[in-house]
């Protein structure tokens, strides 16, 4: 793997770099080899409470920008991301651990996508004239910013994800208060820079490493802070609901994603499909392929295929161009693949690929892809997020039992499903509970613009990241009336 210097990471508040008010440093490790690649400012609650006063203050700059000034300063952003491209990918590969030519690039300028997007559509998002009763009178409605956010990120995408969030704010007017997950700080940092490079006003966006429960917990509960952002797991969205409890919230949490194979579907495009969602960033993806629900009369051929898929992924180091599959991230997200693994073999399933930990390739976060045949609905590879490179196969007999099984888990993201029926489809796509149901594709399908998050009364957050849904929802609908009498 290629080596970068160690270096010293800081915050970024106010328009400054500066480090934690009691100089703490924690050291940033790579999941491939586990050497360490720098470090990064330890933050706390009086840094995280000095970032919110610079977020005022930065919030009153940016309201006094035009649409057309803030699109600019989106597309400045992109600009210095294309420019950053290669040391941004390479961070992504050596510290999250995605391939860097597969995965990281293309995150990469997804990410330079997003900022362009977001000025554009914010810059043309009308309002109304409304018809009012009363003579003399006029009411006209727009989009307004809602002031400062707090946006907490995840690990397994570190540059794009915060993008999804960052890009809306800053298009819309509001400043940030951004906590990175502390396992890829660099990253973050290494966004920071282009964010910097954009000459912003002074506290528009706010960087503050730290571990959640200190700074992101301050950030949340802060008075100063008028909305959050966060993706990540469902037990931590409770947790900040509860914290930020009257604030607007848009949380995309976890997801456990049924991909369904009807028994009219084309098993080797379904295991193809499969495959992609299950492998792709080591699995470690909220759509990810959690589960096959398989019908039993197309179990065999597409088991058999699905195995044939598992069997070509290139697992190593991800700085390797012919690499495609990497580490996962961190040793609690490992451990937790590692006992959901042992848990459906222990239930009765069968191991037909993988299953276990590769750590001569230089790190014991390496798994190997693993497809497990007959997994029994109880499992928790069935009913909960595994987020690892893990395909488990349950069989069943009816298309009612596969949509109850689909309906059955707590997590409602996003699901797909394989027929060649129109009619089933439908069927299926209205029944699934989840925000997104995709059709002959992979359930982890999804292209920025496109409304992304949970279903109602389940565990996979509130609101639609995604275009225009991310800009309505870190905005408000702000109404003027005049008399003209």
């Amino acid at each position: 793997m290629t080596e970068t210097a160690t270096t010293d990471h800081v915050h970024f508040i106010d328009g400054q770099w500066q480090p934690s008010q009691d100089g703490a440093f924690v050291p940033a490790v790579s999941p491939a080899n586990r050497k360490e690649l720098g470090r990064v400012a330890q933050g706390d609650r009086v840094d995280a409470r000095t970032a919110v006063a610079a977020a005022r203050r930065g919030h009153e700059a940016l309201a006094k920008m035009s649409r057309w000034d803030l699109a600019r300063a989106c597309n400045r952003v992109a600009d210095e991301i294309e420019k950053r491209r290669d040391i941004l990918a390479t961070t992504l590969a050596q510290e999250q651990g995605k391939p860097l030519m597969g995965e990281a690039y293309g995150e990469v300028d997804a990410a330079a996508l997003g900022y362009r997007e977001a000025g554009e559509l914010f810059k043309w998002m009308a309002g109304e004239v409304i018809p009012v009763e009363t003579p003399g009178k006029r009411a006209i409605s727009y989009r307004a910013p809602r002031g400062v956010y707090g946006v907490i990120t995840p690990w397994n995408f570190p540059v794009n994800i915060p993008v999804e969030y960052l890009a809306p704010c800053l298009a819309a007017g509001n400043a940030v208060v951004w906590v990175p997950a502390p396992s890829t700080s660099l990253c973050a940092a290494r966004l920071m820079e282009c964010i910097v490079e954009a000459d912003l006003p002074a506290g528009a966006v706010n960087l503050v490493h730290g571990p959640g429960p200190v700074v992101g917990d301050e950030v949340v509960g802060h008075a100063g802070v008028d909305g959050i952002g966060f993706t990540g797991s469902p037990a931590t969205g409770a947790a900040i609901a509860a914290r930020g409890a009257g604030k607007p919230m848009l949380l995309e949490l976890g997801g456990n994603g049924p991909v369904i194979v009807l028994d009219d579907a084309d098993p080797v495009r379904a295991a193809e499909a499969a495959a992609a969602g299950s492998f792709f960033n080591a699995g470690q993806v909220c759509a990810a392929t959690g589960r096959v629900l398989c019908a039993r009369g197309v179990q065999e051929p597409f088991a058999e295929a699905l195995l044939a898929a598992a069997q070509k992924v290139k697992i190593g180091d991800p700085m390797d161009p012919d690499t495609t599959m990497g580490p996962l991230n961190n040793p609690a997200v490992a451990d937790k693949v590692e006992a959901h693994v042992a848990d459906g073999l222990e239930r009765g399933g069968v191991l037909l690929a993988g299953g276990h930990r590769m750590p001569d390739l230089g790190s014991d976060l390496f798994f190997a892809p693993t497809v497990i045949g007959d997994v029994p609905p109880g499992a928790d590879l069935n009913a909960a997020e595994t987020f690892g490179p893990v395909a488990p196969i349950v069989v069943l007999d009816s298309d009612d039992e596969l949509i109850a099984a689909a309906n059955a888990a707590r997590h409602g993201l996003a699901a797909s499903v394989f027929t060649r029926d129109l009619a089933r489809a439908f069927r299926f796509g209205e029944a699934i509970q989840a925000g997104l149901v995709n059709i002959n594709s992979p359930s982890s399908y999804w292209e920025l613009h496109l409304p992304f998050g949970g279903a109602p009364g389940k565990d996979s957050g509130i609101g639609r990241l995604g275009g225009k849904h991310t800009l309505q929802a870190v905005t408000e609908i702000k109404t003027i009336t005049f008399d003209i009498s």
